[in-house]
C-alpha cells in the first residue's frame, strides 16, 4: 500500500528539519489516544492508515508509543504497513517495545514485523531494555533478536538494561547467553552497574563471569566508579581479591561451551535438580519447616 503525506507544513522544510509535531490527521490522533470507534469509522470512510505525518510517524507507529492495542489490530488488520520506518529508522516494533506493551509486541510480530531490522541505532531489543519491561525482552529473544546488536552510542542491549538499572532485563539476557563482558569503546555492562553504585546488578554480572579487571578507554576498572567504602565498591572489592571458587569456573566454562543454548540443554541433561539449578542460575528452593504448633499434639 502507498504511503501518502498530510499537507505541506505551515513551517515548511525548517520545520521539518527541526521535528516539530505538525501536521497529524484525525487518523494519527484517534490511533494515539485510542478512540477504537472513532478509527474504525475513518478506516471504514476510506482514511489513508499509512498517512504519515512529519517525522514520517505513521498512526501505526502513534499506536504503538501509546500501547493502544486495539488500535494497532485495527490499522494492521486495514492494511497499516508493519515495518514503516520514522525519520530515525523506528519501526513500530521498536516503539511498542520501548512503550513496553507486550502484547502490541506479539500483534506486530503475528503479522510479519522484522525482529532485527537494519538499524544503525536501537534495535526493537534495545528498546525493550530501555523500557524495561522483561517479558518483552524474553519475547524478543524467543523471536531470535540479535542480542549482540550493537548501538554507536549505548553499546548493546545488557549496556542499555545496566545503564538504566534494569536488573530483570540484564538477568534474561544473561540467561539466553548474552555476552557479559561485550565492550562498547572498552566499556563493559559492569561499568554501567557501578556507575550507578547498583549492588545487584555488579553482583549478577559477576556471577555470569563480568570481568572484574576490564579496564576502559580511560584505563579505569569498574571500582575507580564507586566511592570508597561504599556497598558497591566493597562487593567489588571482595571479588577482585577472592577468586572464584571451583563450582563457579565449572559453571561458567560449561555455559560458555553451551552458548546461547546453555538454557535449553541444560534441563535436557540427566543431572540432579540441585545441580540444574545451579547452572541455571536458579535459587535453590525454599523449603517450609512445619511449625512448633504443628507438631503440638492435640
Amino acid at each position: 500500500m502507498e504511503i501518502t503525506r498530510t499537507r505541506p507544513s505551515l513551517y515548511g522544510e525548517i520545520a521539518h528539519g527541526l521535528g516539530f509535531w505538525t501536521d497529524r490527521s484525525a487518523v494519527h490522533e484517534a490511533a494515539a489516544q485510542g478512540r477504537v470507534l472513532q478509527l474504525q469509522q475513518l478506516i471504514e470512510g476510506g482514511a489513508a492508515v499509512n498517512i504519515v505525518a512529519v517525522d514520517s510517524i505513521t498512526p501505526l507507529h502513534e499506536a504503538c508509543i501509546q500501547g493502544q492495542t486495539q488500535c494497532v489490530q485495527l490499522l494492521l488488520g486495514a492494511g497499516a504497513q508493519v515495518d514503516a520506518r520514522n525519520i530515525d529508522g523506528s519501526t513500530p516494533l521498536c516503539d511498542a517495545c520501548a512503550a513496553g506493551s507486550l502484547e502490541c509486541v506479539k500483534l506486530l510480530l503475528e503479522y510479519g514485523a522484522t525482529v532485527n531490522p537494519p538499524l544503525f541505532t536501537f534495535s526493537p531489543l534495545h528498546e525493550a531494555c530501555m523500557g524495561g519491561n522483561s517479558d518483552c525482552v524474553q519475547l524478543m529473544i524467543d523471536q531470535g533478536a540479535f542480542m549482540e546488536a550493537h548501538d554507536c552510542h549505548y553499546g548493546t542491549p545488557l549496556h542499555v538494561a545496566c545503564a538504566r538499572q534494569h536488573y530483570n532485563c540484564a538477568k534474561v539476557l544473561l540467561n539466553a547467553g548474552a555476552n557479559v563482558n561485550a565492550a562498547k569503546l572498552h566499556e563493559t555492562a559492569l561499568h554501567h552497574a557501578a556507575k550507578t553504585n547498583n549492588v545487584d546488578l555488579v553482583e549478577l554480572l559477576v556471577e555470569f563471569g563480568g570481568d572484574v579487571y576490564a579496564r576502559d578507554t580511560l584505563n579505569k576498572k569498574p571500582i575507580q566508579y564507586t566511592s570508597v567504602g561504599s556497598p558497591c565498591y566493597l562487593c567489588l572489592e571482595f571479588y577482585e581479591n577472592t577468586p572464584l571458587n571451583l563450582q563457579q569456573i565449572s559453571r561458567l566454562a560449561l555455559r560458555k561451551a553451551l552458548g546461547t543454548r546453555a538454557c535449553e540443554v541444560v534441563f535436557k541433561l540427566e543431572l540432579p535438580n540441585r545441580i540444574i539449578r545451579f547452572l541455571s542460575h536458579m535459587p535453590p528452593p525454599v523449603i517450609e519447616l512445619p511449625s512448633l504448633s504443628d507438631n503440638q499434639d492435640v
